[in-house]
């Protein structure tokens, strides 16, 4: 008597997962490529070398890393995944 009615399946919405990866993969070359630039331009600004370029691209990839799980995780409420 008090037992809940059975759940229907949720199902994945193709169109909204789609919309968010074509976005992301968008955002994704702007990002790591103004983090390549960024970091090319700072250590020959400031002189680091190539070892100092590299440990620049590592920090700047990590903060795009960061832009994009922040990127994933606002589009999925936007747009969500799945579908009662």
């Amino acid at each position: 008597m008090n037992e809940a009615p059975p759940r229907r399946p949720r199902r994945i919405v193709w169109r909204n997962v789609l919309t968010v990866v074509s976005a992301a993969i968008l955002i994704s070359a702007e990002v790591f490529g103004a983090a390549f630039a960024g970091s090319w331009a700072i250590a020959n600004l400031i002189g680091l070398g190539t070892l100092g370029a590299r440990i620049l691209d590592l920090l700047f990839m990590l903060c795009g890393v960061a832009v994009m799980v922040q990127f994933l995780r606002a589009a999925s409420h936007v747009e969500p995944f799945t579908a009662e």
